[in-house]
């Protein structure tokens, strides 16, 4: 979603944020904009379009000189992306400037009143009531910045990161979250802050951070130590960690790869050996997982698993659904996180909740957490961002060790999202006593097997090309996959819809049959995975029937398998492996054929239209 980065200090502010911005394209945006303060006046720049346009824009028109300032790319949600409705906004006094990520609800009804004490708008967002509500709360009471930012969101229904500075306060900023990711990285002697949706925009200044915890403010103030309030409360907080990034430079940068998404397929051998290293000891026969090991008891008398995900996330999700009922034999139900509040689920104290989420703050899980927790139920987070919201929300949990996941199409989070999942199930079917020593033993020397496996499939990538440019210009694809792999034909379906625009489904093989072999005819192509493990007669068979309407046939199969392959127009061979872990591999050549697609297609691939990196608003 929409970024923000920010800086005070002593050093010149303009090409940190500008830095900052870029480093946070990432997230998906449709306009951009910067302010900064020179010492007298609010200089404010910002534009629809990328951060290139902000950049050059803003050369020409405000001064770039001050060591105040902050920036924001906004992805459009009360308002049309445009120039007015772009990010900073200025209260009407132009005394204080604000960036907000989130949604405030309420903010028509606060609107109304404004306007009711003569304030003017001259944006359609919920941002500028904001920052005029703060201006009025502050001119009514007669009191600071940051109490006035306090009172403020007290009445304010929603969700929210802000960054918020007054020009009769020039050497302090003031900072506030709600259900929107915010750090704030602190500079030697507390001689600079750096502020910004994560902490990509200034790892290069400083490693130690603060991640405001929800309902927080912050007051950064020059050779000050940072102040934490909780937004209910007039009390300081005393008791937050300033945490030691582990993230470096070189790993949010593209390494001679033409675009992220590429970097992150090729990285997926390397992350799911990160995923697994320390937890894996195949030749012990051991699992160790200290979120999982802690609390066994609760997962061993579990009545059932729900696991609550969005997107990619949920696909894993579908994935954990067959390896746990599979290889564990506990009951799992599989719920997106969008819907899961919404219907009144059925929540008990003998249930465990898994929640899924790569950047560990998307809104919807996040929400799903709250909800389970309130009915007692155990939650285990998995997600790949330390010290993110999920991660700290939940009573337990695994970090997958993937890196920073840059492509707003997720790739590595998915495979190593699987591996997490693997070997909860393996530990949990060894506790319980349903899976044999010996065939324990074989799942555990196999996975080790896995990344070098994924090693063998990259290289098939100049075939996959080859069969990019025979279906670039289609516009539908279909998908189809049975158990274990039929998530994958979800997962590949989405990877083709996100950054090619070219509209594709994914149905479970036999499901073909009940209504989308309607579309199949010559034009039509459709990927069938059809690894000799798990069904493969029944996949032969629906084979046959795509053939039988001419449709054009691209299978996934397992090394050495002539049958399909001599009934395919394209065929892509994967090394063999034991069935749980197909995924793994099949999902490779389906990442590689959206990517090269997509780029044939001229699209945006890391930053594709109308898509954020993590939904932090509903």
């Amino acid at each position: 979603m929409c970024g923000i980065t920010g800086y005070i200090g002593y050093r010149d502010a303009y090409p940190i944020i500008i830095q900052g911005l870029q480093r946070l394209e990432y997230r998906g945006y449709d306009s951009a904009g910067v302010v900064l303060y020179d010492g007298k006046n609010i200089n404010l720049s910002k534009t629809k379009g990328k951060v290139s346009d902000l950049q050059q824009k803003a050369e020409l028109e405000i001064p770039t000189d001050g060591r105040i300032g902050f920036g924001h790319t906004r992805w459009a949600t009360h308002g049309v992306p445009n120039y007015v409705n772009s990010h900073p906004h200025l209260s009407q006094s132009e005394n204080l400037v604000i960036v907000h990520n989130g949604i405030i609800e309420n903010y028509d009804t606060l609107k109304k009143e404004l306007i009711s004490r003569g304030y003017e708008f001259k944006s359609d967002t919920d941002t500028e009531v904001l920052i005029n509500f703060i201006e009025e709360i502050k001119k009514q009471e007669k009191c600071k910045l940051g109490k006035a930012v306090q009172l403020a969101l007290s009445e304010v229904v929603g969700a929210y990161a802000i960054l918020v500075f007054d020009k009769t306060k020039p050497d302090e900023l003031v900072i506030a979250r709600l259900g929107s990711p915010i750090a704030i990285g602190i500079g030697k002697d507390n001689t600079e802050f750096f502020i910004a949706s994560d902490a990509t925009p200034f790892i290069e200044y400083t490693k130690d951070a603060i991640y405001l915890e929800d309902g927080e403010m912050a007051i950064a103030k020059i050779g000050r130590d940072v102040k934490i309030y909780k937004i209910n409360e007039d009390e300081r907080v005393r008791d937050f960690k300033i945490q030691q990034l582990q993230l470096s430079l070189e790993q949010i940068e593209k390494g001679g790869y033409e675009h992220f998404m590429l970097k992150e397929i090729y990285e997926q051998p390397t992350a799911i050996t990160d995923t697994y290293r320390g937890r894996l000891h195949a030749n012990e026969g051991l699992i160790k997982m200290s979120g999982l090991d802690d609390h066994l008891g609760r997962f061993m008398n579990a009545n059932r698993i729900i696991i609550v995900g969005c997107g990619t996330s949920w696909h894993a999700g579908l994935v954990a659904e067959y390896l746990f009922e599979d290889i564990a034999r506990i009951p799992v139900e599989v719920e997106y996180g969008s819907e899961f509040r919404y219907r009144n689920p059925i929540i008990t104290e003998k249930d465990v909740v898994i929640a899924i989420s790569q950047s560990g703050e998307t809104a919807d899980t996040l929400a799903a957490i709250k909800l389970a927790k309130s009915k007692g139920a155990f939650v285990f987070g998995i997600c790949n961002v330390v010290g993110s919201s999920i991660a700290r929300e939940a009573h337990a949990g695994a970090y997958t060790h993937a890196g920073p996941e840059i492509g707003v199409a997720s790739t590595k989070a998915f495979t190593t999202q699987i591996t997490i999942l693997s070997l909860m199930a393996l530990k949990l079917g060894k506790e319980k006593g349903n899976i044999a020593t010996s065939v324990y033993h074989t799942y555990l020397q196999e996975l080790l097997q896995i990344p070098g496996k994924i090693e063998q499939l990259l290289q098939e990538d100049q075939h996959i090309i080859e069969i990019a440019k025979k279906y670039k210009d289609v516009s539908n694809f279909l998908y189809l996959g049975r158990g274990y792999n039929f998530p994958v034909a979800l997962e590949g379906a989405l990877k083709l819809k996100e950054i090619s625009y070219i509209h594709a489904e994914g149905y479970p093989a036999a499901e073909m049959k009940h209504g989308p072999i309607a579309l199949i005819d010559e034009n039509m192509p459709v990927v069938v995975i059809a690894t000799k493990q798990g069904h493969y007669e029944k996949v032969v068979s629906n084979i046959q029937e795509i053939k039988a309407r001419h449709g054009q046939l691209i299978s996934i199969v397992t090394v050495g398998d002539h049958t399909v392959k001599e009934m395919s127009d394209y065929s892509i061979e994967i090394p063999e492996t034991l069935e749980p872990f197909t995924p793994l591999l099949t999902t490779i050549p389906l990442q590689l054929l959206s990517y090269h697609i997509a780029v044939m297609r001229g699209c945006n691939v890391d930053q594709p239209r109308n898509l954020a990196k993590s939904v932090t608003v509903e």
